[in-house]
């Protein structure tokens, strides 16, 4: 190409698929200067601009702003420090819109309404600094005093939930519950009456009392009520928790009457309550760890098969 070449607006309209109107804003703008005018006074524009021109479209298409173009066409900024940084701006617009797209799945998924939407769209756009926040408070507001047990304190902040910057739409929904739950003075109540025994892995008492004969036969029974996909509330899992509550009373010499039944769900309760195994439930889906069937516990659905009567 002759590099004496003169272009009208005309001309680099076609060659460079912008407007007229676009390239003489540019020009008024002093991004791309017209080289001369004709004699009628009309500008021209010689193979630098046009060039210049290319690029800024180039650049206008990825997205970054003219007066950043501007910079690098004047050779101010390099290429590669404004590509870098355009890449990293991206890269957290991407990030959102992910989120954004996993909260919409989550809806659709859960049906949830104005109020959950709401929440969970809020709580997607906490920064991972304020998520980090928000457990360490959790954790702190739970586990802060004096007689704290060091050991459950570290299982707890060992298995901090971590929501993915691509998170699915069942990781988002996740969090929303955890957030709603940690902030609940009674749950953290109950996290802390339990966690203690959870991070020792102490045997509770009515395990040391029945024998391991009687737990292993309880734990499997459940196990496979769970698996069978046994509502603990059903009649079938009430059938469940009367033999268990008979063959415990004869082992134990009680009467397998309603105070037995009650006193069997607060033993198993000590250690597994039903909001705590949710919370752990949850971090292992936010983390988008592989949760393993059988080490989900079994006593939460014995304590609800067991307290069926009493709550019904």
């Amino acid at each position: 190409m002759d590099v004496t070449t003169l272009y009208s607006i005309g001309e680099l309209s076609r060659r460079t698929g912008l407007s007229v109107r676009t390239i003489r804003f540019y020009s008024d703008s002093g991004v791309v200067a017209p080289t001369t005018r004709s004699p009628a006074g009309y500008r021209l524009y010689d193979l630098d601009a046009l060039l210049r021109l290319e690029l800024l479209r180039t650049l206008r298409e990825l997205g970054m702003d003219l007066a950043t173009i501007r910079r690098v066409l004047d050779r101010e900024l390099s290429m590669a420090e404004v590509a870098a940084a355009q890449a990293d701006a991206i890269g957290v617009q991407i990030r959102v819109l992910q989120r954004r797209r996993s909260v919409l799945r989550a809806v659709a998924r859960c049906g949830s309404g104005p109020e959950e939407t709401t929440l969970m769209h809020r709580l997607t756009q906490l920064s991972g600094e304020e998520r980090r926040r928000l457990i360490d408070d959790f954790i702190d507001n739970t586990f802060g005093t004096t007689d704290a047990d060091p050991a459950a304190v570290a299982m707890v902040r060992a298995a901090t939930p971590d929501l993915p910057d691509d998170p699915s739409s069942e990781q988002v929904a996740a969090w929303a519950e955890l957030a709603e739950l940690i902030g609940d003075e009674d749950f953290r109540a109950r996290m802390r009456r339990t966690a203690g025994h959870q991070a020792a892995g102490r045997t509770l008492d009515i395990e040391n009392e029945a024998g391991e004969e009687l737990m292993d036969f309880a734990r499997r029974t459940v196990s496979e009520a769970m698996e069978s996909g046994i509502d603990p509330l059903s009649d079938k899992g009430a059938a469940v928790a009367d033999d268990l509550v008979h063959r415990f009373a004869e082992v134990l010499a009680r009467t397998p009457d309603a105070g037995f039944r009650d006193w069997m769900a607060q033993r198993f309760e000590e250690a597994h309550d039903p909001r705590v195994d949710r919370y752990w439930r949850l971090v292992w889906i936010v983390n988008g760890w592989q949760v393993v069937p059988s080490l989900i516990p079994v006593y939460p659905w014995l304590v609800q098969a067991l307290r069926r009567e009493r709550d019904a």
